[in-house]
């Protein structure tokens, strides 16, 4: 099993998440609060998590049980991908549609549909490969 999401990984990617205004200041906007986990697509449980209150990360680490608005799935071969080169709003559409990315937790249609949460989440997988 790689490091991919474990808890140094999603320190990071917290730290990250919180310097970029175009990300947490967009979401502080909208008051946008929620958990969201990442794993790997087949495993049981995701492999780590990011609470959001008001747009900043103020929790983060190996999942653990934690209630969550949001489950992220994917191979590593497509996280890594997206992590060096995000996916435009296009790129996105196409890995949820070819089943790349899968929401087992969450509501794909009404994010993507909001372009308040549209652009932080394809801006988020910058934040995610640093």
């Amino acid at each position: 099993m790689s490091d991919m999401f474990s808890e140094d990984f999603m320190n990071g990617f917290k730290d990250r998440w919180n310097a970029d205004s175009d990300l947490s200041g967009a979401l502080e906007k909208i008051g946008f609060s929620s958990t969201i986990a990442y794993g790997i697509d087949g495993e049981d449980k995701p492999r780590g998590f990011l609470k959001i209150e008001s747009g900043h990360v103020v929790e983060c680490g190996a999942y653990s049980g934690e209630d969550l608005n949001w489950d992220l799935r994917a191979s590593e071969d497509s996280w890594n991908k997206w992590m060096k080169k995000p996916p435009g709003m296009m790129g996105l559409g196409m890995a949820y549609t070819s089943r790349k990315l899968k929401f087992n937790v969450g509501d794909y249609s009404a994010m993507i549909k909001d372009p308040r949460m549209a652009g932080p989440f394809i801006r988020s997988f910058s934040a995610m490969g640093g």
